[in-house]
């Protein structure tokens, strides 16, 4: 054996390879310890590949010159994946090389498993950082036939085209945040970044971080390559910054100065970056209200408040009612595997006769809650649907054994005590919604006992 062959066998045995030689008559010249330890076969040097390795066909190569890959073989009751390779030196066939790549088929299976789960996993985060940056909602998305609704589209349609700020207002789940994702879908923004940002959901401390990047030392656990702040990343997009009513008065001073220049510095950094962005902000909450209580900036306020959509509340378009329950139904039905066919004549009136307080996104989990208790039913009926909804449309006001007044009273009281709880207590709002005076709400409560 030379030095050549020498160093062969080692490489071959360091790395515990099963690989084996032929020369071009198929004889077989060298084979790794590993090879023959997998054989049982001490010196196969000098034989026939084929008296040493059963249904080989590492000769045929070595006579063809084609080579194999990933071929399926029956080795001592082992079902093994080879690879065969001619050797080819200047311009003739010297034999063939071949290599056991899976001793076993299981475990290519078994790693094939592996690498499809792990492709799927690689896929899933992708589709999860796509999703963080892209607006999913159209204005098809969006269902209703009333008035005061189509309004609010048709408005909200027209302002897409634009550059402005815009302030979509409306009670919690109305869909704020869709009818911001239709907006930006509907303008030239559209194939740029949608970024939504939760301000009451960010730390004071971590506001200018998150909001404006950070440069690389910038403070203790900091990234060394630094990070892109959200205006960064929405940059040439929109930025949807949800829940505005609940940012604290100290971030509104830094988010007014953005705002106004169009440009961010990293924390820790000194260079001034422009930003190219369209600024929607929502939230449940009134802004002027807040103003009044010095708790959001009025200049704040104008700036954001370029164009005003109002979302009207479940209650406001009851006619809407009866098309999004059977949209949500079809959805949630084919979410969860669930068979239905729609929703009761009876149930609908139930439905049409509650305030919704939770506006759609509590219709939503109505109808959720009400597909998961269908039995043998294919369609949602009263006894689907909580109590609380089945006995507000059974409320009835007997007069027979009182006059009207105090039939109205009583009917009064049940509609103020009703939007106090959903206004949580604020007198302000429950004037408002009742189009009263905070003065006359105040008389009402006093003259009903309602104190």
């Amino acid at each position: 054996m030379n030095i050549d062959e020498e160093l062969l066998n080692f490489i071959f045995d360091s790395f515990e390879e099963c690989i084996v030689v032929v020369d071009e008559n198929g004889i077989v010249t060298m084979m790794s310890n590993g090879y023959k330890e997998f054989l049982g076969c001490i010196n196969p040097e000098g034989k026939h590949v084929t008296e040493v390795i059963p249904n080989t066909k590492l000769h045929i190569v070595a006579k063809t010159g084609l080579k194999e890959f990933g071929e399926i073989q029956e080795v001592n009751n082992h079902r093994i994946i080879s690879i065969r390779v001619p050797i080819v030196l200047d311009g003739k066939l010297k034999g063939a090389i071949g290599k056991i790549m899976f001793k076993d088929l299981n475990n290519f299976k078994i790693l094939s498993s592996k690498i499809t789960n792990l492709e799927k996993e690689l896929q899933y985060y992708k589709n999860e950082l796509d999703s963080e940056k892209k607006a999913k909602y159209t204005f098809n998305s969006l269902m209703g036939k009333s008035i005061k609704f189509q309004e609010v589209v048709n408005f909200a349609q027209r302002a897409a085209k634009g550059d402005s700020s815009i302030l979509i207002t409306g009670e919690s789940g109305t869909g704020k945040e869709l009818l911001a994702q239709a907006i930006h879908n509907g303008s030239k923004r559209a194939l740029k970044p949608f970024v939504k940002v939760n301000c009451a959901a960010i730390p004071a401390e971590l506001f200018e971080s998150e909001m404006f990047g950070y440069e690389e030392g910038a403070f203790t656990g900091a990234k060394k390559s630094g990070l892109k702040g959200k205006f960064e990343i929405a940059n040439g997009g929109t930025i949807l910054l949800d829940e505005i009513g609940d940012m604290p008065l100290s971030m509104q001073v830094k988010l007014l100065r953005v705002l106004q220049e169009r440009e961010i510095m990293r924390v820790g950094g000194n260079e001034v970056i422009n930003i190219n962005v369209r600024v929607i902000a929502a939230t449940n909450k009134s802004l002027q209200e807040l103003i009044e209580q010095e708790k959001f900036r009025e200049d704040l306020y104008y700036r954001l408040n370029v164009i005003h959509l109002k979302l009207p509340s479940l209650r406001e378009r009851a006619e809407d009612i009866e098309l999004l329950a059977d949209s949500l139904r079809v959805k949630l039905c084919n979410k969860y595997g669930i068979y239905s066919e729609g929703v009761s004549k009876e149930a609908l009136e139930y439905l049409k006769n509650y305030d919704w307080p939770g506006n759609i996104r509590q219709l939503e989990n109505v109808i959720e809650r009400s597909i998961n208790l269908l039995d043998t039913e294919l369609l949602i009926l009263p006894k689907h649907l909580p109590d609380k909804i089945v006995e507000t449309k059974g409320k009835k006001h007997n007069i027979d054994n009182s006059d009207l007044k105090e039939a109205v009273d009583e009917m009064e009281k049940e509609i103020i005590v009703s939007i106090l709880e959903k206004t949580k207590g604020n007198k302000n709002q429950t004037a408002k919604i009742l189009g009263i005076s905070r003065a006359g709400l105040y008389k009402k409560i006093k003259r009903l006992g309602l104190e």
